[in-house]
């Protein structure tokens, strides 16, 4: 899997990991499109399995209150959401989301997930940033394989794509050309990364994970550190706006970055979730501000940007014995950005019954992200069907793209 890859510098350009924003030197210029159009696509992941229940919550449905427990969110009182529409309220952590979503800027797709039904992070990952139905062994993620198939010539295939982060993201590499960039005090690798290498070694090693797990108690007494292992503590708030502030003006700029990727680590809430409060909201404020981010920094080119944020599974309906969710199956993708249709929650609502649960546990997924993702791409930057189905997420002719995500 991509975490413990490291992109060498023939293939990435590394730009400024003192944090230095000077990119223009490596970038060359291109004449607007003949149509005027300019359009910018951001791909943010969420590692470690967001909670779609706690982040959107569908209120109006009678079994999920009951279901989520404490951290259920409400129209009204104590743990009251942002309501979105009659069914589904926003976790109140996301007022700029929820500015954005009333001015038609914003959208959620709700119910969704890969084609991969098991639970591991490691795997679980691999499918979503490669575009594959299933893990493998792949070496190129969707995203770099989407900006090759973009014809030749055009503004956004011609200017190398931007990786934010210490290690570029699998879903952006690949033979197209990427750009890495990272703030000067991006933390070093984090307790998320022992977790999901703990997860690998759990389904293939028990012996292996279990030294490991011993190692890592090691380091956090040596350090001075609690024990945590569960992933969220870190990274959170200040990290992903430094990472989105600095993205943006990168690609602001007119020979700047067309196509970004970045992932936000501390997802996988198995203790101490919180709903409209606690570790969830805070890690949700630190998105949403990231967002903002990308709003105020882009300027002008906000209004053909799409912004897509995806995670690799959802989490269960129940709440476990440490006021957490563990590893589930159907969740969200939030849509941002000008170009976005916005001002709607699109679901094919399940529902909550026992019955309609996808084993017994988990929301069922009714929409395959790859189809969201087909929709955005083919809008964005015309990319064909079959272009789509066979190099970008290879065997998926039978997903048809979501059409009517961009309104501009």
């Amino acid at each position: 899997m991509s975490l413990c890859e490291i992109a060498t510098l023939s293939r990435r350009k590394m730009l400024g990991l003192s944090g230095s924003l000077v990119a223009s030197a490596f970038i060359p210029k291109f004449a607007r499109a003949a149509d005027g159009r300019d359009p910018r696509l951001i791909a943010i992941i969420l590692r470690g399995a967001m909670d779609g229940l706690s982040a959107v919550a569908p209120v109006g449905d009678p079994d999920y209150a009951g279901l989520h427990g404490d951290l259920a969110l409400g129209f009204s009182g104590e743990n009251a959401g942002l309501a979105l529409d009659s069914f589904f309220a926003l976790n109140p952590a996301m007022t700029n989301f929820s500015r954005l979503y009333k001015s038609g800027q914003a959208a959620v797709v709700h119910a969704v997930a890969t084609g991969y039904r098991e639970r591991s992070h490691f795997d679980g990952q691999d499918v979503l940033e490669s575009g594959f139905a299933g893990p493998g062994n792949v070496s190129s993620g969707w995203l770099n394989r989407a900006i090759s198939a973009i014809p030749n010539g055009s503004r956004v295939a011609s200017n190398p794509s931007l990786a934010v982060g210490a290690v570029a993201p699998l879903i952006i590499r690949g033979p197209a050309e990427t750009l890495g960039w990272a703030p000067v005090n991006l933390p070093g690798p984090t307790q998320d990364i022992n977790q999901r290498l703990l997860d690998l070694y759990q389904h293939t090693d028990v012996k292996l994970a279990k030294l490991f797990s011993e190692s890592i108690k090691t380091q956090m007494l040596v350090s001075g550190q609690a024990m945590d292992v569960s992933m969220g503590k870190v990274n959170q708030g200040g990290d992903m706006v430094a990472q989105a502030r600095g993205a943006a003006k990168l690609m602001a700029a007119d020979d700047g970055p067309r196509i970004a990727a970045m992932a936000f680590d501390g997802w996988d809430t198995h203790e101490n979730e919180g709903g409209a409060k606690g570790r969830l909201f805070n890690l949700l404020t630190g998105l949403d501000g990231a967002i903002a981010e990308f709003e105020t920094g882009l300027g002008a080119a906000w209004a053909q940007t799409a912004i897509v944020v995806m995670t690799e599974f959802g989490r269960t309906v129940n709440v476990n014995g440490t006021d957490g969710t563990d590893h589930g199956t159907g969740t969200l993708a939030f849509l941002a950005g000008g170009a976005i249709k916005g001002g709607r929650v699109i679901a094919d609502w399940p529902g909550l019954k026992n019955a309609a649960l996808y084993q017994g546990r988990d929301l069922k997924p009714t929409t395959d992200l790859r189809a969201v993702l087909k929709g955005l791409l083919g809008d964005q930057f015309g990319l064909s069907n079959e272009a789509l189905s066979k190099d970008v997420f290879p065997d998926s002719g039978l997903i048809v793209p979501m059409k009517g995500l961009i309104g501009v």
